[in-house]
């Protein structure tokens, strides 16, 4: 059975992904969601042969959700976790999709594949009131930066001076918890700036 999102998606929405790993677990994992397309699909592309990109090709759907929570951002973006449940307490509201591939390529040595994800089933756990936070924006975009250090086709220290950056942003407009998600990130990442 058909089901919609929960939110309308636009331009490239931040989500994080759970996927059943051949271990039984669920891998946890971040996932840029494309708005939808002409056909009113949304996309996402996963890049290089990730636990993501293999669980979706070995099992064929996935759970995206939304969630506020910085540190789950951090922990799906540069660390492996995997949990025995798909839907994390943190989620707002998630979606289990299906879904289908589309494309498939290289771009500058790394492989990808763009994935059409079909919602099956939905549910919202909690309503929110929207507010800006520029400290959460800059956790999440930091985990961007920081998962790109090591891709041959950015630059390394475009992505450092971007990872100072946000670090500022944190320290000045951060809550305790956007605080300590950044500290998580640089435990995890192998870099110095």
């Amino acid at each position: 059975m058909a089901a919609e999102w929960p939110a309308e998606l636009a331009g490239v929405t931040e989500s994080v992904v759970t996927t059943l790993g051949p271990n039984e677990l669920y891998n946890v994992a971040a996932l840029g969601l494309a708005e939808p397309d002409d056909e009113g699909r949304v996309t996402a592309t996963t890049w290089g042969r990730t636990r993501t990109w293999r669980n979706f090709g070995e099992r064929g759907e996935g759970y995206v959700q939304f969630t506020r929570d910085p540190m789950d951002f951090v922990e799906a973006a540069l660390s492996v976790r995997e949990e025995s449940e798909p839907v994390l307490a943190s989620a707002d509201a998630w979606v289990r999709v299906g879904v289908e591939r589309l494309d498939e390529g290289e771009d500058g040595g790394t492989q990808w594949v763009e994935w059409a994800l079909v919602p099956e089933e939905s549910e919202t756990e909690r309503r929110v009131v929207p507010t800006t936070n520029r400290g959460h924006a800059a956790v999440v975009e930091a985990t961007v930066a920081a998962s790109r250090l090591d891709v041959p086709a950015y630059d390394r220290e475009t992505m450092l001076d971007r990872l100072r950056y946000f670090e500022s942003v944190v320290e000045t407009a951060g809550s305790d918890r956007e605080r300590a998600a950044f500290d998580r990130l640089r435990e995890l990442v192998d870099a110095e700036w």
